[in-house]
């Protein structure tokens, strides 16, 4: 017998002020999976993240759009998919460019390129973007440390 996953989907304004709703969402679901503070935390993070990039750099020129965000929530992980058909970006070259910020850094001086995506990979156990059709980040936060090991690359692209 195969196990299926419970799927929510939900579909909000692109605007900054519906972020929180998928923020609650996700913080929701991932309660009820049984995710501990601290990882409910960092998934609540990515997700507004996540959001907040489709609202600022996806629909920035194009005024109104939708965000589709799905969370599969199965036994041993939840995975969470936030799309937009606005502006898509280089994924391999942000990602390459990705760093911790240099703590003797003005803050005055740091430039706001790649930080969300910076903070998604860093808070969650898997992280894939694919730029073919608007933009998708797929983020996998995993129930336990142990499924961490199976995952050989932590971000991917798919252009």
């Amino acid at each position: 017998m195969t196990e299926t996953n419970d799927v929510i989907r939900l579909t909000i304004p692109a605007k900054p002020e519906f972020v929180s709703i998928a923020r609650l969402a996700s913080s929701g679901a991932a309660s009820r999976m049984g995710y501990s503070f601290d990882a409910i935390e960092d998934i609540k993070v990515a997700v507004s993240e996540a959001c907040t990039n489709a609202v600022s750099h996806g629909y920035k020129q194009m005024g109104n759009g939708q965000i589709g965000i799905v969370m599969e929530c199965g036994s041993g992980a939840m995975t969470i998919t936030v799309t937009h058909n606005g502006e898509s970006f280089d994924a391999s070259r942000v990602l390459q460019e990705l760093k911790p910020l240099d703590p003797s850094t003005d803050l005055d001086e740091v430039s706001e390129g790649g930080l969300g995506l910076f903070l998604i990979n860093a808070l969650m156990d898997h992280v894939t973007i694919s730029t073919e059709y608007g933009v998708a980040v797929q983020m996998i936060k995993f129930l336990n440390r142990d499924g961490v090991g199976h995952i050989v690359d932590k971000v991917s692209t798919t252009e």
